[in-house]
């Protein structure tokens, strides 16, 4: 698991392991300390970029998860505006166990005082990976008992444990044996951001809407339009980013304000910053076939503070007959069929596609969905794929090029005579690993392919699905399909039954194609072989033809014996002079 092993690197480099006294130095000092952030799966990059926009130095990218050091200030900055975290960590123990006894020994012999009070309550929150810990729970159970046992044994009383509203969340993280624990800077997790009043039925991430976005590499250049904007999320953050609004700037705490340590005056001038805003010169456009979910999208959207730079309106994405703007940024996550049920799934993807070709001439479309067929369905070839994670759905999202006439035709783009990005070459490599490791897992069969939509092999090894759809590269009747020892193909081949001849196909007498037998093969080759050599074409059984001398050997004297005759050939047993190919047996 690469977040746990950077995790616990980053530490042993910038801390001492094990050692009370780096947990006080740290606490207490403006000096740097690593700090982790932590995200979905596939948008580390975008975070990282953030970090490091930020200030963040030694940012190291690991498994849903950024490592970095940083002070107090860049820990409040990364709390009010990284886009793409979920939470902070701060790192202030790193020990190794090998049980939950050993657990508990080596928290207790932390200074608790320096971040809990009596009159406080705390959380535990643990992730464990670990073939010692098989129970997370249990781990948080030792380490609050950890915590409770400490101050009962010095002060006769002990803090409180609350599950709705603690002031300290303690994050412990178990990696084999490594075992860290944190201090959780963040509270609710950071995609909360506080706007949202209202939602439908499935509404998307914040963090993931706005990860989408930033992938894009958009920041209010041009139009954004969502034809099926739902309940308004990538559009307020679209609104935000182009605006350069902090995400983090309606929420109405975070738990690093109940830190002993905590700034309050360095936090006030970090939340009051407004060096960052810029002026929206382009229009952000949402629109949908429901009125409840436009009504939805306008209380979310005017409680964000965002009404006068987001144009509202219930149409069908079908109805669009021209497009709001020449050209701009157009991005959607349609039904998936999963949470919201759809009549007809091909027909839907098949409007979006004809939409996007005949309306949106100059834009560039982002859609975002996990079954391969909505995407064929849409039929345009996409330029770009993003591979992320909508929950527990391993998604795509798609970039198409709109443009006006055949591919072909499109003008060919200026050389910037710029070499590539690190962060362009780290995004190709990110999406060709994990588009391999997908592929590759659909091929093994470990998809869950009755959710996805793919075909399931059934037992005669023919490929059953409902909507026609079969493994790319394998032939079917219809021209694509899986091969199996019943394939049956078009050129007449026949399959063996339990007989062991050849069974006929709809009546077709069975016909050899580019094979063979008895006398044709003789034919064929008198017909070939006037200047070619008759033995290239196979074995010759005439004794003429032989090139190899046969060997046989003696396996009671161990000799072996060369000679030009065959088995058939051979004298019988017991002619005196000659090899016999029969033994007699002892005793006869």
């Amino acid at each position: 698991m690469i977040e746990s092993e950077s995790f616990s690197e980053q530490e042993e480099q910038s801390a001492v392991s094990g050692g009370p006294e780096h947990s006080k130095e740290t606490a207490n000092s403006g000096k740097e300390f690593p700090m982790i952030a932590k995200t979905m799966a596939e948008l580390e990059d975008v975070l990282a970029g953030e970090l490091i926009a930020l200030g963040a130095n030694n940012v190291e990218i690991g498994t849903r998860m950024v490592s970095f050091t940083g002070d107090n200030a860049l820990m409040y900055k990364s709390n009010v505006c990284c886009r793409t975290a979920l939470r902070i960590l701060k790192p202030i123990y790193t020990f190794k166990a090998d049980n939950a006894d050993e657990v508990y020994e080596a928290l207790k012999l932390l200074n608790w005082d320096e971040y809990l009070a009596l009159d406080n309550s705390f959380l535990i929150d643990s992730v464990v990976f670990s073939h010692i810990f098989t129970h997370s729970k249990f781990v948080a159970y030792r380490v609050k008992d950890a915590i409770s046992d400490w101050f009962t044994e010095k002060y006769g009383k002990r803090p409180s444990v609350s599950v709705t509203n603690p002031d300290l969340v303690f994050n412990i993280h178990i990696a084999h044996n490594k075992c860290t624990l944190s201090l959780d800077s963040s509270g609710e997790s950071l995609h909360k951001r506080g706007y949202r009043i209202a939602q439908t039925e499935a509404p998307l991430s914040e963090v993931l809407a706005a990860g989408m976005i930033l992938k894009t590499g958009w920041h209010g250049e041009s139009t954004f339009i969502d034809p099926m904007c739902g309940s308004g999320t990538l559009l307020i953050e679209a609104a935000m980013i182009a605006l350069g609004i902090p995400p983090g700037i309606h929420r109405q705490h975070f738990a690093f304000e109940k830190w002993k340590d905590f700034d309050e005056k360095l936090f006030s001038e970090i939340y009051n910053d407004d060096s960052g805003a810029r002026e929206l010169r382009y229009r952000i456009i949402g629109c949908d076939i429901s009125p409840k979910a436009i009504a939805i999208a306008e209380k979310n959207i005017k409680n964000a503070g965002l009404k006068k730079y987001i144009d509202l309106e219930v149409k069908p994405f079908q109805q669009f007959t021209e497009a709001p703007e020449p050209a701009g940024i157009l991005m959607t996550n349609p039904p998936y069929g999963e949470r919201i049920k759809v009549e007809d799934m091909d027909e839907l993807y098949s409007m979006i596609g004809e939409r996007l070709k005949h309306v949106f001439t100059g834009y560039n479309a982002y859609i975002l969905s996990y079954r391969k067929e909505a995407f064929d369905a849409i039929g345009l070839r996409h330029s770009k794929r993003f591979f992320l994670y909508n929950g527990a759905l391993e998604c795509e999202m798609r970039e198409y090029e709109i443009f006006s006439g055949k591919r072909d035709e499109r003008p060919a783009r200026e050389f910037s005579g710029k070499k590539t990005s690190r962060k362009d070459e780290y995004h190709y490599e990110r999406n060709s690993r994990e588009g391999y490791r997908r592929s590759k897992r659909t091929e093994r069969g470990e998809d869950d392919r009755a959710q996805s939509g793919f075909g399931r092999k059934g037992k005669d090894n023919r490929t059953q699905s409902s909507s026609g759809f079969h493994r790319e590269g394998e032939r079917t009747q219809s021209g694509f399909g899986r091969k199996g020892e019943d394939e049956r193909k078009q050129s007449g081949f026949g399959r063996k039954g339990e007989d062991g001849r050849t069974k006929r196909l709809e009546g077709k007498p069975f016909k050899p194609v580019n094979r063979s037998f008895g006398k044709e093969r003789d034919s064929r080759l008198r017909e070939h072989s006037s200047d070619v050599d008759r033995k290239s074409y196979g074995r010759s059984f005439d004794k003429e033809h032989d090139e190899f001398p046969r060997k046989k050997k003696d396996y009671k004297s161990g000799k072996v014996f060369k000679t030009d005759k065959r088995s058939s050939d051979m004298p019988h047993p017991g002619k005196k002079g000659e090899y016999s190919k029969r033994k007699d047996k002892p005793g006869a």
